[in-house]
């Protein structure tokens, strides 16, 4: 079970945090007039004190209507960078710059242009999962929550190329009746979760649901009653009957399942090694800590090239357009 704890600091001198943080926070959002954006990955402490949590999609939504001056975003580089790209002249901050993502690492833009110019009329729809530089690259941007509609309103006879996510790719694929050439990018957390001890887990709880999210691989899949981006897992436990749920996502997103259905089992599905690589590590970079001295220094910033926002923007806007 996750649980919500609040840091106890010493007494304030020059070089030290205050005592309570969630109140430091609070004063400095006002005065800089921020929002603190949280993906659902992100430690419960940050999830209780941020004005949204959401997935991809959703924090995609927020970035563009918000009306405040400053950003900052609890999540990883590509998420920030996105809010960037919709806000060009907006401060977005980010608690730690090395909050980056393995998925993004997977498809390095300078092979990727090679890769769409060799497959010279398709379209080229890229999960958000992606840097600035692949964004400029593309078409269009999905996320998990709405891939599958976005290729459903394409023409049947438009090539597409999708990436960077194989794994998001062979599910969308399926369900759309769709082929698509796949770039064979893959996201560490997703791929760690192991068939052997899922189906041990179903033993161990014969009356729990697994649900799982579309970046982990087929064989663990196939043993999910439902998939879903991380909203909609959470949209699921709440309307099912079931009282048990074997959960294939990053574990954050349990501190919201516990929250809504406090009365509710949720068992995080185990990795293939003993470890804890079910946890994202460039999540788990931010801290309540980081973030309050993110913005008390505003630093660190995200700043990307003129050409870079422009080229990536339209993307973006036709992702937002075609989820509506």
């Amino acid at each position: 079970m996750f649980t919500t704890t609040r840091p106890n600091f010493p007494s304030q001198t020059t070089d030290s945090l205050p005592r309570d943080l969630f109140a430091a926070i609070a004063n400095l959002k006002q005065e800089l007039n921020a929002v603190i954006l949280a993906h659902y990955y992100q430690d419960p402490d940050i999830q209780d004190i941020a004005d949204y949590i959401g997935d991809s999609l959703g924090l995609s939504r927020q970035a563009a209507d918000t009306n405040a001056a400053v950003i900052v975003f609890a999540g990883v580089h590509f998420m920030a960078e996105t809010a960037k790209i919709l806000n060009p002249h907006k401060l977005v901050l980010l608690p730690d710059l090395d909050a980056g993502c393995s998925l993004a690492d997977s498809c390095p833009p300078a092979e990727f242009a090679q890769f769409k110019a060799a497959h010279p009329g398709h379209l080229v729809i890229s999960y958000i999962n992606c840097t600035a530089e692949i964004k400029a690259l593309s078409d269009i941007i999905c996320t998990s929550s709405n891939a599958v509609s976005i290729v459903r309103q394409l023409p049947k006879d438009q090539p597409i190329i999708f990436a960077p996510d194989r794994n998001l790719g062979r599910y969308v694929m399926e369900q759309t009746g769709r082929e698509m050439v796949l770039w064979q990018g893959s996201c560490m957390v997703h791929e760690t979760f192991s068939e052997k001890k899922m189906v041990q887990l179903k033993v161990q709880y014969p009356t729990a649901e697994a649900i799982a999210h579309p970046e982990c691989e087929p064989a663990v899949l196939r043993h999910a009653s439902y998939i879903g981006s991380t909203t909609a897992l959470l949209n699921y436990v709440q309307q099912s009957s079931s009282t048990e749920f074997i959960v294939a996502t990053e574990p954050g997103i349990i501190h919201q399942m516990q929250k809504a259905e406090p009365a509710k089992k949720f068992i995080p599905a185990p990795p293939i090694n003993n470890c804890a690589c079910n946890e994202c590590p460039h999540m788990r970079l931010n801290t309540l800590e980081k973030l309050y001295l993110c913005m008390k220094n505003r630093t660190p910033e995200i700043t990307l090239s003129p050409d870079i926002q422009t080229a990536a923007l339209q993307p973006i806007q036709r992702m937002l357009e075609m989820s509506l």
